[in-house]
């Protein structure tokens, strides 16, 4: 399962069935797990830890320094979780010592080419990354997000369940769940309805988060008078139970409005 050209340091780790294609490198530290399959010319450099049955493409580069002037060459780590679909010239960073020091990538996820993912990120589970998105680092992705091609995120920046960003996007601002965003700066564009059907959303709940989208950038509030009229409405519907939480974070940075 393991290329005569591909080379494996010593030091990590594989599961048996684990594939690995020529030219590609497997540094120290590096853990992975039954059923995944490395393309040829992957570099992986650890610590760095990746799941189950996880598809990594050619030219990909997961686990190297973060791009951080402060990093100090601590033992920080990437863990990559299971079934993702990660695809050419992607490019994951670990953590800093700021930032917890790990960057992790959850499970079912799909990174399609050239992303850059830098340190400190957390992606959740079952995102879209469209070709070219770039996240800089600290940065938060909740589940089920898509990012169209080009998306650009700034630092420490979050991005709420099930939102949308519309092509060549730049989010400089946290982006509540279930919103579709775009622009330069993005800006919003009502509810991700479309995508919300796709995944069982009742056309009741759909009707209710755009309630609660038009309390938050419709009916001219203030954002604590809209987190005060959104308890209300997620009060008597929990599928704005996650809006709400989202803005009522201590640590929330300003949200796009």
């Amino acid at each position: 399962m393991i290329h005569p050209q591909a080379i494996i340091d010593p030091g990590a780790e594989l599961a048996e069935d684990v594939s690995i294609g020529p030219f590609s490198v497997i540094g120290p530290h590096v853990t992975i797990d039954a059923g995944t399959q490395i393309g040829p010319h992957v570099v992986i450099q650890g610590p760095t830890r990746i799941g189950r049955d996880n598809r990594i493409l050619q030219f990909t580069s997961l686990g190297a320094d973060p791009q951080d002037k402060k990093y100090r060459g601590e033992p920080t780590e990437l863990v990559i979780g299971d079934r993702n679909l990660i695809r050419e010239s992607v490019t994951i960073n670990r953590g800093t010592v700021n930032g917890n020091g790990r960057t992790v990538v959850g499970d079912d996820n799909l990174l399609m080419a050239y992303i850059h993912i830098a340190h400190d990120c957390r992606i959740g589970n079952n995102t879209i990354f469209s070709n070219n998105a770039s996240l800089a680092g600290h940065v938060h992705i909740d589940d089920w997000v898509i990012l169209s091609g080009f998306t650009l995120v700034h630092q420490f920046c979050s991005i709420g369940a099930h939102a949308f960003t519309g092509m060549g996007s730049a989010v400089a601002k946290d982006v509540p769940p279930y919103l579709i965003v775009s622009g330069n700066p993005a800006r919003p564009h009502g509810i991700n309805k479309e995508g919300l059907k796709r995944r069982g959303f009742t056309p009741e709940q759909i009707n209710c988060l755009r309630r609660a989208y038009k309390l938050l950038y419709r009916q001219g509030l203030a954002l604590e008078a809209a987190v005060v009229e959104l308890g209300v409405l997620a009060a008597s519907e929990p599928a704005v139970q996650p809006m709400l939480e989202f803005l009522q974070q201590e640590v929330r940075r300003s949200i796009i409005r």
